[in-house]
Parts: C-alpha cells; structure tokens; sequence
C-alpha cells in the first residue's frame, strides 16, 4: 500500500508524483494533505485536493507513459492543467481524463501511492485486525513500534517505527531489472491523537523527524497517518512526533490505556490494488503437464506453453523472472515456474499507551509524600518512647 509496486526510488516521502515529477521546487517540497495546511522546512502539507488530482491523473496516465514519449510529454502538459484549478478548462479536462482512466477503461498504473488504500477501505484496518497493506504485499517482515509507556495530557512525544531488512538485498522493478527498495509505514494513533504543529515540535525532535513529510488518511481521522513510500537507505527508523489530546477541552477523549497500531512494510507488493498480480512473485503452473515450449516476449518476460490433458495452457512470466524449467520438463498444478525474486515484505505490530490524568500523578506524589511523613514521624516517636523508658528504669 505504501511503497512502489515499480520500485522507482523517490528522494523524499510523498515528494514525488507517480509521474517522477516533483510536486515543488528546492530539497523541501509539498506533500499530499487532506488537513489544514502548514508549511515548515521539516514537515510539509498542501492543498490535498490539487495534488490529488495531479497525482491520479499522472498515475492513470502512466501505462502510455513508458511507451510513448510524445504522450509522456501530453502527460506533463495536461499535468500542469490541472495544478492550475483556477481554470475552469482545467478543471472540466481533468474530470473528463478521470472518467476515462478508470480501471475498465485503461490499465491500471504501476504505481501503488497511499491514496489507493484511501480510496478503496474506510480504515486501514480490518474487522479481523489486519491492515489492509497486507493485501498486496503478502511477504512477511518483521516491524518494530516504540512509544513511551504513558504521556500526559497536551504533550509532544515522538513514535519510531523501525522497518529493518537487508540493504545488500536488490528487488525486481518494474522493467525486469534490479533496484533498491523503498519502505513506508501506517501508523494508527488513538482518538484524538494527531501529528503536532511545527511551533509545538522541540528541535531536537524536529532534527530527528528531517524531511519526513506525513499524510492523514482521511480528513476525519487525523490520528492514522502514513509515510511513504521513502528510500530504505535512508528510512530504516521513521519518526513520528505525536501530540497527545487533552481530555479538558475534547470530550471525545479519556484518560486510560489506549492501543496504538502500526504497519511497516518494505519493497514492491505482489499484487496490484487491481488485484492482477505484480512480476515481484512466483508464477506458478495453472495445470498439470509437459512444458511444451518457452518463448521470450518483447516485454521481457517469458510466455509458456503447457500441454495438458484438456488442451494447451499459456502461463505469461513477467519481466525479471527466473524460470526454473525447461522444454519437455512434466509439472504438476501449483508447481512453481520461477523463483521467488521477493526480498521485502510487511509487518504490523501494536503497543500500549496510556494518556495519564495529571491529577492522578499529584494525587501519588502527596500520598507517597504523607506516607513517608507518617513513617518518619512514627520512627521519632518510637525513639521518643525508648529514651522515656530508658530514663525511667535509671531510676
């Protein structure tokens, strides 16, 4: 859900559209936001509706992208029509480029941004407590979620999501060929909880947070926010800073323990949100038989043929794929065809976070305080009592 079915290498999270094009100028640019906008040099929003628009125009429109250079030109052009959606024109040619981009219409891009999981599930996380990033990327890895055990009331505090894996490890793209691998996290706040504002951020945290760019999952729900997808060169550990609610003044909040879910996953998924399959998985044989020929596709896959006892079956290999059969080999339903060439996978996790009453911390603090006062109090008096008797029996 996160990261690039394509595996193209971005060079800062959200920064760049599914086109390649760059939402802005200079080494800080806007990212996708449905919230209130704010602008700071670590974290970035803009206007959620135009860059929304960009980024599914240029997403629907990439198939033709790889094929022909004219239309990637087209692409760009039709692109900076609909940044300007002050334009009446503008507007009408980019709804009218959505009604026939659609899935049944065109094939769907290569591209798997955040917004598609936004598009298709209300919640990212499932009635059976699955999220839905799993649905695409079926490998499993491990992830790592660390968050303070309490927080107070109104307080920054900052969430690391840790999504290791090997960095020598080199995925297949789109194309066939070999690349690094991007990585990306959902990270499901409880209610009320929401990425804090620049001015309430220390900079020792904002040092830590860098170029991070983050994006509400919907306008309702500012406490599920994603990341990604990001170079994991650089993104091995992503850090939240978090702004606790304060019961005080929002109602729909409480104090108590409450859960926090995260999602991490790391390089291309197995299966478009289409539901056809990616070339970053094993192709396996449909039905039982001979392999009676092997032939290379322009694509840079392979089409194979298999005789069976109903007649031939064509299994279509995707470009990167390492067969591991030959001519004349006899196969079984389900037997594989190619190695596995998936080096990432997802991982969720969660942990506890209780939002602690500041009331209840004072109230201990004075009970252990007139504890202590009562035993040192009790001590004196004891002592008090053994001079008393030790002066009687002097007597």
């Amino acid at each position: 859900m996160l990261c690039s079915p394509t595996g193209k290498k971005l060079t800062s999270a959200l920064a760049i559209s599914p086109g390649g094009k760059s939402f802005g100028t200079g080494p800080h640019v806007n990212s996708l936001n449905r919230s209130q906008p704010y602008a700071s040099k670590s974290l970035n929003f803009v206007s959620y509706r135009t860059v929304h628009l960009l980024a599914r125009m240029k997403t629907l429109l990439s198939p033709f992208v790889y094929f022909s250079h004219p239309l990637n030109k087209l692409n760009t052009k039709l692109s900076a029509i609909a940044h300007s959606t002050g334009k009446v024109t503008g507007v009408l040619l980019a709804a009218f480029l959505i009604v026939c981009s659609t899935s049944w219409t065109l094939p769907q891009s290569a591209e798997a941004y955040p917004f598609w999981a936004q598009e298709n599930y209300d919640s990212p996380r499932d009635a059976t407590g699955k999220i839905v990033c799993a649905n695409c990327h079926l490998g499993a890895k491990n992830t790592v979620l660390e968050v303070p055990q309490s927080v107070l009331p109104d307080s920054v505090f900052k969430a690391v999501v840790k999504v290791p894996y090997d960095l020598e490890s080199q995925q297949v793209l789109g194309d066939g060929s070999k690349g690094g691998l991007n990585v990306g996290a959902v990270l499901m706040l409880p209610e009320g909880f929401k990425i804090a504002p620049e001015d309430r951020i220390p900079e020792e945290l904002k040092e830590e947070v860098g170029s991070t760019y983050f994006l509400p999952y919907s306008p309702e729900e500012e406490n599920i926010v994603l990341v990604g997808p990001v170079p994991g060169e650089q993104y091995q550990e992503i850090v939240f800073p978090v702004l606790s609610p304060d019961p005080a003044t929002d109602k729909k909040v409480h104090f108590g323990k409450n859960l926090v879910f995260v999602g991490g996953n790391r390089g291309r998924g197995q299966v478009y949100p289409t539901g056809m399959a990616s070339n970053n998985l094993a192709y396996t044989a449909s039905g039982a038989g001979t392999i009676s020929a092997i032939e290379k596709s322009d694509a840079g896959g392979y089409t194979v043929s298999i005789e069976t006892a109903d007649g031939t079956v064509s299994e279509e290999i995707g470009a990167g794929a390492e067969l591991v059969i030959s001519e004349g080999d006899s196969v079984d339903v389900g037997a594989a065809l190619t190695t596995d060439p998936n080096v990432g996978g997802f991982g969720q996790t969660e942990r506890e976070l209780v939002l602690q009453n500041p009331n209840r911390i004072k109230g201990l603090i004075a009970f252990l305080i007139a504890i202590s006062l009562s035993q040192i109090l009790l001590v004196l008096k004891k002592k008090q009592v053994e001079r008393v008797q030790a002066a009687e029996m002097s007597f």
